[in-house]
């Protein structure tokens, strides 16, 4: 399964005071690449909501490496690290457009939950969900 990695222009108003992007955003952009990720493999995030699921996030980590500026392209690299039928973890990887600098690295992991906020176990309830997201884990570990 091949995936495209995320690709995002920074915006001004992503920039603070020392016009450089603010930290925060790096958090929002491993979000849209975690939307863009799923919605490649074909589980786009309104279909899993109206299915009566969510994916809450239960940790998020970023370590910065060098400073991304106003109008700079920025590639995301975003993999499948661990899944384990409730819970998952990606990884991210948020490179300059040539992919010579390694602007930041980080970390999400997430659960599913329904409506009522209870566990749900994706083999049995969701087995098509599941599937997809084992095929994905298998296809990281072969890469």
């Amino acid at each position: 399964m091949f995936l495209k990695p995320y690709i995002r222009t920074a915006y001004y108003y992503e920039t603070d005071q020392m016009a450089i992007i603010h930290h925060s955003n790096y958090i929002r952009w491993m979000e849209e690449a975690r939307l863009d990720l799923l919605n490649q493999i074909g589980l786009n995030y309104r279909s899993i909501e109206q299915a009566n699921l969510l994916i809450p996030v239960l940790s998020v980590s970023c370590n910065y490496q060098t400073l991304v500026h106003y109008d700079d392209t920025i590639v995301i690299e975003t993999e499948l690290e661990q899944f384990n039928g409730l819970r998952f973890t990606l990884s991210y990887k948020i490179y300059s457009k040539d992919r010579t600098i390694l602007h930041a690295t980080g970390s999400s992991s997430h659960c599913f939950l329904d409506k009522n906020f209870k566990p749900v176990r994706l083999k049995k309830d969701y087995p098509v969900i599941y599937q997809t997201l084992l095929e994905l884990q298998n296809n990281s570990i072969q890469n």
